[in-house]
């Protein structure tokens, strides 16, 4: 079953690289969150908390407070749920790449992939009401939200760059 996986995916790999070599991107954006911890780091933050208090915790269980330490773990538990929750979302993206024949966008959350294919040339650009709104691609009757990592002030000039960038193809 593994050896088939792999073949799939030299097969996807090498479809991919046939792609890039016969047409070229026009243009690629790719938004990502605003992280400033690595997941790296991000482990060794909760690896010296969780240290930091089991040791303080475990003192005061020597010295007759043992009921320290049963809330120490509640506490680390909560901790930890609320870390992989944010770290879930850690590496999540957008990625819009504009071909001279189509519009590919690619959006990440949580791990998961969703990939959405448009003709540049039928695709209307509708920036939100207000600031805050996402900007809406619609083509043939669907629409998707983009720009959800771009900051609010940036939405407006985002979706005029890839208008004038539609408007080439």
């Amino acid at each position: 079953m593994a050896e088939g996986g792999d073949s799939q995916e030299a097969a996807l790999g090498a479809s991919d690289h046939l792609l890039a070599d016969s047409e070229p991107v026009l243009k690629d954006w790719t938004m990502k969150r605003n992280c400033s911890i690595s997941p790296r780091q991000f482990i060794c933050l909760y690896v010296s908390l969780a240290l930091f208090s089991l040791a303080i915790a475990f003192m005061l269980f020597l010295v007759g407070a043992w009921l320290v330490l049963p809330f120490t773990g509640i506490e680390l538990l909560a901790v930890g749920i609320a870390f992989a929750i944010y770290a879930r979302h850690a590496v999540d993206y957008e990625r819009i790449r504009l071909f001279p024949n189509r519009l590919v966008i690619e959006q990440v959350s949580a791990e998961q992939l969703t990939q959405f294919e448009f003709n540049p040339r039928w695709v209307r650009i509708e920036p939100g009401a207000t600031p805050r709104d996402h900007i809406k691609l619609v083509s043939r009757g669907q629409t998707i939200m983009i720009g959800q990592h771009l900051a609010q002030y940036r939405r407006t000039q985002f979706a005029t760059e890839l208008r004038i960038w539609l408007a080439r193809c």
